[in-house]
């Protein structure tokens, strides 16, 4: 199928991870009613899997898969892999699972910061080197979408180590891009600004909300642009606007407004609310644990 006519993901199967919540239930929700896609949809918490499952099939009539896998422990990976791989041949995938801190730098734990790096990064690398050939070869035309973030184009402090993360995800899909333009499978990367998600319910996030985009408006727009194959593309006229003046400003300027923006909403909450922390545990915590952990939310 030639890269230049738009993807069609009617009776087709498409991967979503992260699914269990925010963007990616609304990109599985999206696919379902507006596109009659088939989902595979990916994420811890099974319950919250299930009752999407129920929802997509009996309010859409489409076929739908879940699968439970933390994408921070990488044997998991490696299982959703051999259980895609077993399933239904797949035409596209959405590799949206992430995980955030908002807060201080040195309030991220080293193995905390690892769970991150695994889910953000290294899970993202794996999923994509292994179906980019398994998608080319099994339903040319295919593709896979990126999802990254504004804060992996601009640095921003306070959220410096997901920033970081999200950074190698532009560069990394949009080299692919390139390496790929003349293979059958397309790649399009995707970087939102703030959404309104579980992942910015915290108390510190309060200050930024007049920031964040609808995740309904969001999910829609990254649709359209895998659906229509594009290289990069930021969702809102603001932040398109903003990405375009920001070019031309001082890298140095830009980050330092960003960093006072970040460091106002973190003073208005810090003595009350804990660090904003969405890390995914690979091990039980004590009740008081959980408990404190489930007060905050969890990863998606």
């Amino acid at each position: 199928m030639p890269l230049d006519q738009p993807m069609n993901f009617r009776g087709r199967w498409v991967l979503v991870t992260g699914a269990s919540s925010g963007l990616g239930r609304e990109f599985a929700r999206h696919l379902a009613r507006d596109y009659g896609a088939n989902l595979v949809i990916v994420a811890r918490r099974r319950d919250r899997l299930e009752e999407l499952r129920s929802e997509l099939e009996s309010a859409h009539r489409v076929r739908v898969r879940s699968v439970t896998a933390d994408l921070s422990n990488l044997s998991e990976v490696d299982g959703l892999l051999a259980d895609l791989k077993g399933g239904e041949q797949l035409y596209a995938a959405i590799l949206n699972a992430g995980v955030t801190h908002f807060g201080r730098y040195h309030e991220l734990d080293f193995a905390d910061f690892q769970k991150m790096l695994n889910t953000n990064v290294s899970s993202v690398v794996r999923l994509s080197s292994e179906l980019v050939p398994y998608i080319e070869h099994g339903a040319p035309g295919g593709g896979l979408l990126f999802v990254s973030s504004m804060a992996g184009i601009f640095p921003v402090p306070y959220q410096t180590a997901y920033s970081g993360t999200k950074a190698f995800i532009v560069h990394y899909a949009c080299g692919l891009w390139h390496e790929l333009r003349d293979r059958d499978v397309s790649i399009s990367t995707y970087a939102p600004g703030g959404i309104v998600t579980e992942m910015t319910g915290g108390e510190r996030f309060v200050p930024l909300r007049r920031f964040l985009m609808p995740v309904d408006a969001a999910a829609r727009e990254g649709l359209e642009a895998f659906r229509r194959r594009e290289y990069l593309r930021i969702p809102g006229l603001s932040n398109r606007l903003g990405a375009s003046v920001a070019r031309l400003l001082p890298r140095r300027l830009l980050t330092e407004w960003v960093a006072a923006t970040y460091r106002g909403a973190l003073e208005k909450t810090e003595r009350t609310a804990p660090p904003v922390s969405r890390i995914v545990e690979t091990a039980p915590r004590t009740e008081a644990e959980r408990t404190e952990r489930a007060a905050s939310g969890g990863a998606e």
